[in-house]
């Protein structure tokens, strides 16, 4: 796993989509030096629904909650905090 120190910088991705959605989720889980069948286990999914999720796999309810919340005017953000240095509280 990479490590981070709490000088990097935080990430953060703009969900306006699932297929925005599916890079964050990659994104996250690859800055964390995970594979898709750790975050699988991790998570208690399969790691073949987390693959269609980092494809962009659209549902009804997730474009219908997007929609939603743009109309409203809103923005949906990802934030990946660096971790915190092991031995540090």
């Amino acid at each position: 796993m990479s490590a981070y120190c709490r000088d990097m910088p935080t990430k953060q991705w703009s969900v306006r989509s699932s297929a925005d959605l599916g890079r964050a989720i990659a994104g996250a889980r690859a800055a964390r030096g995970l594979t898709q069948s750790e975050l699988a286990d991790r998570t208690g999914i399969n790691r073949s629904y987390l693959a269609e999720l980092e494809q962009g796999a659209s549902t009804l309810q997730l474009e219908r909650a997007l929609r939603t919340l743009r109309r409203l005017g809103a923005t949906v953000t990802v934030t990946l905090p660096p971790e915190p240095r092991r031995g540090t509280s």
